[in-house]
């Protein structure tokens, strides 16, 4: 399986979900190569673009609200041939009723604000078993998704990851923002 450098990916201002998080994070779904996986909040692509390669038998469902990241999806989605990947464009709560199929993984990268609701609806089309992962980068969301997840009796687990990188002749190591990785396996 060949990883995308971050550098690959065409960009603009929509955010991207980073080389080392998307890596940690789409391990943590568990994909297998038939799965049909949901991405809420999908910005660039990123996720989508690695998740379809990695479940090249199965389907990806990208939700984006933003028109300026969804034509960047779509130019992602032709640069890496990733045409077993769906664009839902809007909200992601008011298109929830129009997807009607379960999920073998869901990861939630953005929502908007609303993050309790995100995961309630789509928590309902994961299949049992399976894993929900989402990225965060205030405490604030980790903590109101933590509660959500465990109120609704998920099994849940939560790394922090900080990244650092070498830069200029010395090496000086410049952060990015630290992010939190939420794994929450649907028990009922």
């Amino acid at each position: 399986m060949k990883y995308i450098r971050d550098e690959e990916f065409i960009r603009g201002k929509a955010p991207m979900t980073k080389e080392e998080i998307r890596i940690l994070s789409i391990s943590k779904l568990n994909l297998e190569k038939d799965f049909k996986v949901l991405d809420v909040g999908a910005g660039t692509g990123s996720v989508s673009v690695q998740m379809s390669k990695v479940c090249y038998e199965g389907h990806i469902t990208a939700i984006e609200k933003d028109i300026e990241a969804i034509d960047l999806i779509e130019k992602n989605k032709e640069k890496f041939n990733a045409h077993n990947i769906s664009i839902v464009e809007g909200e992601a709560l008011e298109v929830e009723n129009n997807i009607n199929e379960k999920f073998d993984a869901v990861f939630i990268g953005g929502s908007g604000g609303d993050i309790e609701s995100i995961i309630k609806r789509y928590g309902e089309k994961l299949k049992l078993q399976k894993n929900m992962v989402l990225n965060f980068i205030t405490i604030d969301n980790v903590y109101r998704a933590m509660h959500t997840l465990k109120n609704l009796e998920y099994d849940v687990d939560l790394i922090q990851v900080s990244v650092n990188r070498g830069k200029g002749k010395s090496c000086m190591l410049v952060a990015n923002n630290p992010i939190f990785i939420l794994t929450a396996v649907k028990k009922y």
